[in-house]
């Protein structure tokens, strides 16, 4: 310690506080199960079991909106490949935003909140597949592939 420094008696630094921190929530860093999460928000969903059922909806279906937001890319964009370009480029940075809020709301180790998006991935991911095969099919019924 340097000079007009006091460290406490014995070094025991275990009970000094840290200074006004006293109503911040728990972090957690390891997974639990429960409806006290702070998600996204300040005091959302406010420990509220029908505001967590909804708080789980909500990344259930952002998540799938990430995962259908990437069949944007495969679509060509009308005759102008600026356009296009830049219509691709803005459906990719919606896509990137929505897909790091779901990673946040992850980063909460709450276990209903990473199933819900686990699922919500899943369920998007089987959509943008299915249409796929879909259009392709499509495409080569036609005789155009």
């Amino acid at each position: 310690m340097g000079p007009g420094t006091m460290s406490p008696a014995g070094g025991d630094y275990s009970n000094m506080s840290m200074g006004g921190m006293g109503d911040m929530p728990t972090m957690h860093t390891s997974f639990f199960w429960g409806k006290d999460v702070i998600l996204l928000f300040s005091g959302w969903p406010n420990h509220s079991l029908p505001m967590y059922i909804l708080a789980c909806l909500f990344v259930f279906f952002m998540a799938a909106a990430a995962e259908a937001l990437s069949l944007a890319q495969s679509v060509k964009l009308g005759p102008s490949p600026v356009k296009g370009a830049a219509v691709q480029a803005s459906f990719y940075a919606v896509k990137m935003a929505v897909a790091y809020m779901v990673m946040l709301a992850v980063m909460s180790f709450n276990l209903g909140i990473f199933i819900a998006a686990v699922l919500g991935h899943s369920l998007g991911h089987f959509i943008v597949k299915r249409n796929s095969v879909t259009l392709y099919e499509r495409f080569n019924a036609d005789g155009s592939g």
